[in-house]
C-alpha cells in the first residue's frame, strides 16, 4: 500500500470508529520519518509531498545498512529503489532481500511488481549519444519505468553518425519529454532540441577523453547550447533526470 493509501485508509478507520485516535496517533509517529538504526531516517512522507518516495543512495553505504533501510520501507510502498549498487552489492543484497530484482546496467535494486503499468499520461523518450553512455541513460529509462512512466528508448544516435537519429526521428516525435544522455563534446541535445517541440532535459556523463574534464566538456555545451527549452542536469545523473521528466509529466496532467 502506498504512503497516501495509507495514510487515506487510517484516517477512514478512525471516522468509522475502528481505530481509536490513540492507536492511530501511534501509527502517525512514523508517517513523516522513522529512524533506522543510528544511521538512517527515512522520509515516508515525500510521496505526499512530492509524487515520489524516498529512493536509497547505494554508493557509500554498506550492504547491511542498504537492507535495513529497505525492509522499513517495504512496509510503505509498493516500489523501493536503491541507485548506484555495484554488482558486488547486488549479490549480497539478493541473499537477505526478498524478490529483489537488479537491473546490472542501470546499477539499480529494487523491490518491486513484476510488470508495472504506466499510471500517468504520456511517454519519456530518452536517447544516448553512444554505447558508453547506457549506464546512465538505463538508470533513466529504470527510474522512469519504476515510477510508472512509459518510455521509449533510442541508444547510440550520436552526432558522430547522424543518420541513426534522422532515420528514428519518430522517437523525438512520440515522445512528450526527452531525456539526451550524451559524453563527449555533448553535442546530441542540442540537436533533438532543433527537432523537438517537447522539452529536452540534457544529461551529460564522464564518458570521454582527457580535454573532456569527465564530463564538464558535455555539461558546458549543454549549458550554452543555442537551442531553446534544454534543461540541464548534473553528469552522470541520470535519476535526476528521470524524476524531473516525470514531474513535468505529473505538472502537465494538473493542468488538463
Amino acid at each position: 500500500m502506498s504512503q497516501p493509501e495509507a495514510l487515506r485508509s487510517l484516517l477512514e478507520s478512525v471516522a468509522a470508529g475502528n481505530v481509536s485516535p490513540t492507536v492511530a496517533l501511534d501509527k502517525l509517529k512514523h508517517f513523516t520519518y522513522e529512524p533506522v538504526g543510528e544511521f538512517a531516517r527515512i522520509d515516508h512522507h515525500r510521496q505526499l509531498r512530492t509524487g515520489f518516495p524516498e529512493v536509497i543512495w547505494g554508493q557509500g553505504k554498506t550492504p547491511d545498512q542498504i537492507v535495513q533501510i529497505m525492509a522499513a520501507m517495504r512496509q510503505r510502498n509498493p516500489v523501493v529503489m536503491a541507485t548506484r549498487i555495484e554488482p558486488d552489492v547486488a549479490e549480497q543484497l539478493e541473499e537477505k532481500v526478498e524478490g529483489l530484482r537488479y537491473y546490472p546496467m542501470a546499477k539499480i535494486a529494487a523491490i518491486a511488481p513484476a510488470r508495472i503499468e504506466p499510471q500517468y499520461p504520456g511517454t519519456i523518450g530518452i536517447l544516448s549519444a553512444g554505447t558508453a553512455d547506457l549506464p546512465v541513460a538505463e538508470e533513466a529509462a529504470i527510474t522512469a519505468e519504476l515510477s510508472s512512466f512509459r518510455v521509449l528508448r533510442l541508444w547510440d544516435v550520436g552526432v558522430a553518425g547522424i543518420h541513426r537519429l534522422l532515420d528514428n526521428r519518430h522517437v523525438i516525435a512520440e515522445a512528450s519529454v526527452l531525456i539526451v544522455v550524451a559524453g563527449m563534446e555533448g553535442a546530441l541535445p542540442s540537436v533533438v532540441a532543433g527537432l523537438a517541440d517537447c522539452p529536452v532535459i540534457a544529461v551529460p556523463t564522464s564518458v570521454g577523453y582527457g580535454a573532456s574534464f569527465s564530463g564538464l566538456a558535455p555539461l558546458l555545451t549543454m549549458l550554452n547550447s543555442c537551442a531553446a527549452g534544454i534543461g540541464v542536469v548534473n553528469i552522470d545523473n541520470g535519476f535526476g533526470a528521470a524524476i524531473l521528466a516525470g514531474q513535468i509529466l505529473r505538472t502537465a496532467g494538473k493542468l488538463q
